[in-house]
C-alpha cells in the first residue's frame, strides 16, 4: 500500500490536514516570529522571501501538514512526512515548527504521535534528522521515544529513530 503523505488527523489539542497554498498568510503569521528559527539550520525563515521559500518547498513536498489548534482552529505550525522508502520501511517526520505559545506542553507530543500512528499503518520505523545545535528538537524528539543513531547523517545532522515495536500505542496522543 502506498504511503499517504496528505492525512487529516485529530487530536484532543492540534488537528493536522494537508497544506495548501491559501495558508501562507496564516502559517506565515506563526513563522514571523525569529525566535521560532533560532535553533534551526536556516535561521532566516521568520523573514518573508525565506519563508515564501519555505513555504513553496512544502507544497511541492507533497507531505506537509497544516497544524491547527484544535479549541480555536487557528494556525499554530506545520509538520511533514518526507522521504518514504519501502525497502527500508521508513519515512521521515520533520521540518516541524510550533508558535511560542505553543511551546512547553503537550502540544508537539500530540502531533507527533498523531504522526506517528498515521506512520506505522505504512512503515516499521520514523526518523527525524535535527541539527546538532537544535537542543529544542533533540529533547523533543527524546520525549516521544527517538533513539539517537550512534553516526549523524552524511550532511552531519543527528538521526533519531521510532520503531512501531519500540511506540507505545495505548499512550495518549496528548
Amino acid at each position: 500500500m502506498p504511503f499517504d503523505y496528505q492525512p487529516t488527523l485529530r487530536g484532543n489539542l492540534v488537528e493536522l490536514r494537508p497544506l495548501r497554498s491559501e495558508d501562507h498568510a496564516d502559517l506565515y503569521a506563526v513563522a514571523a516570529d525569529p525566535l521560532i528559527w533560532e535553533q534551526h539550520s536556516v535561521k532566516t525563515r521568520h523573514e518573508a522571501a525565506s519563508f515564501a521559500e519555505f513555504f513553496q518547498e512544502s507544497l511541492a513536498s507533497g507531505g506537509a501538514l497544516l497544524v491547527t489548534d484544535a479549541e480555536t482552529r487557528r494556525a499554530i505550525g506545520s509538520s511533514r512526512f518526507f522521504g518514504h522508502s519501502e525497502e527500508r520501511s521508513e519515512v521521515e517526520i520533520g521540518w516541524t515548527f510550533l508558535a511560542r505559545s505553543h511551546w512547553g506542553g503537550e502540544y508537539n507530543g500530540e502531533l507527533k504521535r498523531l504522526m506517528l500512528r498515521h506512520a506505522f499503518r505504512f512503515v516499521s520505523a520514523v526518523v527525524f534528522f535535527v541539527s546538532p545545535e537544535n537542543v529544542r528538537s533533540q529533547r523533543a524528539v527524546s520525549r516521544i521515544g527517538g533513539v539517537l543513531e550512534a553516526e549523524p547523517d552524511t550532511q552531519g545532522r543527528l538521526v533519531y529513530r521510532i520503531t512501531s515495536s519500540a511506540f507505545s500505542w495505548n499512550a495518549p496522543a496528548v
